[in-house]
């Protein structure tokens, strides 16, 4: 499997994080488990019928997908002949692009685009990033992401902010809050916090290569104690800790 991530146009990196693209290996089959990360995506199928969302949605060549913020894994099927393209979005800012429900009704969703939000297949097989690069830019609606400073906040204290600290510092409500995360990201605030320190939690495990214990780890991300860790693991990944 062979999997290609590209930077968007410099006008666009406050709103997306990267296009990619995924092609099937022609030797063999495999898994691809994807884990939350509070952002939501678009994508386009180019190549054979692909089984995504745990195999209960198949998606079909030449359609565009929406797809919603997650809260736990979500596994394809990458066939031999597997060829997906798309973008991820950075928090809050799918509404910087698209006129469409509150993000809430994606979550954990992927949702087949009407025509009129949909990529070009033509345009996108000849020349794709350069076609995600005018397509986004000629979509752009607002150039302002109205949770940016509060989403801040978030990753600089590794997600271990009370949502009432973050209301105030942000001079709104704790309801209002909770409102505008569940229209513009799709999850509440305590969900994507935990999303946040569920991923430092991974980046350090990663980068540790053992030489950390696993009660270090999840003190320094404000876990109870290694079990609420291992909880949190198996619940956003499927997988322990040693398989990681």
């Amino acid at each position: 499997m062979k999997y290609k991530k590209t930077n968007p146009h410099k006008d666009l990196k406050p709103f997306i994080h990267f296009y990619w693209e995924l092609k099937g290996n022609k030797l063999e089959s495999q898994l691809e488990r994807v884990f939350p990360d509070g952002c939501a995506g678009v994508l386009m199928n180019l190549g054979d019928t692909c089984l995504t969302d745990n195999g209960s949605l198949s998606l079909e060549f030449g359609k565009t997908y929406v797809v919603g913020a997650m809260t736990s894994f979500k596994d394809s099927f990458i066939g031999s002949n597997t060829h997906l393209m798309g973008v991820c979005l950075k928090p809050a800012t799918f509404a910087n692009f698209y006129n469409y429900a509150s993000q809430n009704e994606l979550m954990n969703d992927t949702i087949e685009f009407e025509k009129s939000n949909s990529f070009n297949v033509d345009k996108i097989l000849d020349n794709p990033f350069d076609y995600l690069n005018q397509f986004f830019s000629d979509r752009m609606k607002i150039k302002n992401n109205p949770l940016q400073l509060v989403i801040e906040d978030i990753h600089s204290t590794g997600g271990l902010i009370s949502i009432y600290e973050l209301s105030k510092r942000n001079f709104t409500t704790v309801r209002q809050l909770e409102r505008n995360f569940k229209k513009f990201v799709g999850l509440s605030p305590k969900e994507y916090s935990n999303i946040i320190r569920f991923q430092k939690a991974l980046s350090i495990i990663k980068k540790s290569h053992k030489n950390r214990s696993f009660f270090d780890i999840a003190f320094e991300c404000g876990y109870y104690d290694h079990s609420h860790l291992t909880n949190e693991i198996k619940r956003n990944t499927g997988l322990s800790p040693s398989q990681l």
